[in-house]
C-alpha cells in the first residue's frame, strides 16, 4: 500500500520527518506532496520550487520516498494514486479536531482514506511557522529542522545570521 503525505512544508520541520520517517516503514510507497494554492501565492517562505528542491535532500536517503506536488484539491491528487492513503501527522489535539474534519471531508468529497501518526513528544511543539519565526531573528534552528532546511532558511535570511555571527565574535572578544 502507499501513502501520500501532503502539505505545505515551509520548511519541512524534524516533526514532518520523524512522521515521514515511520510512514517510510509502514507503506511500501510515499508520496511527499507539496500542495499548492494560487490563493496562497506570496505568503510562504520559500517558492515551491525551493520547497520542492529542500524536500529532495531532505529525503534523499529514503529509498522508497517520492517528492511531488500538485495544485488543486487533495482528493483530485488522490485520484491519480489508486489504493493509497493520505498521511497526516498530529502534534496536539488542537491539530487532531482540524485534521479530523478535513479527513471526514477527503472522504465525503472523494473516497480517499486518512491515516494519522502522532509526532514524537519532542516535535510536539515545532511547527513550519515557529521555526520560520525563529529563524528571521537568527536564532538557532538547527534542531529543529533537517540539514537541508537549516542551510535553506540560513541562506533566505543570511544578513540576520552574519549580523548575529559577528556580534557573537564581537562579544567573545576580551576586553
Amino acid at each position: 500500500m502507499n501513502a501520500v503525505f501532503p502539505g505545505s512544508f515551509d520548511p519541512i520541520t524534524s516533526g514532518h520527518m520523524d512522521v515521514l520517517t515511520r510512514a517510510a516503514k509502514i507503506f511500501d510507497r510515499v508520496t511527499v506532496t507539496v500542495m499548492h494554492n494560487a490563493r496562497k501565492q506570496g505568503r510562504h517562505l520559500f517558492t515551491l520550487d525551493e520547497r520542492l528542491d529542500i524536500l529532495r535532500a531532505a529525503t534523499a536517503h529514503f529509498p522508497n520516498v517520492g517528492v511531488d506536488s500538485f495544485g488543486g484539491l487533495l482528493v483530485d491528487y488522490m485520484a491519480r494514486e489508486p489504493g493509497s492513503v493520505i498521511v497526516r501527522g498530529l502534534r496536539a489535539v488542537s491539530d487532531y479536531e482540524y485534521e479530523l474534519q478535513i479527513a471526514h471531508l477527503n472522504r465525503q468529497i472523494g473516497d480517499a482514506e486518512t491515516v494519522f501518526i502522532m509526532a514524537a513528544t519532542r516535535w510536539s511543539f515545532v511547527s513550519s511557522s515557529m521555526v520560520r519565526e525563529i529563524a528571521s531573528y537568527g536564532g538557532d534552528v538547527s534542531e529543529m529542522v533537517p540539514r537541508a532546511s537549516a542551510g535553506a532558511l540560513r541562506q533566505k535570511f543570511v544578513e540576520v545570521y552574519a549580523e548575529r555571527e559577528a556580534q557573537t565574535a564581537v562579544s567573545a572578544e576580551p576586553r
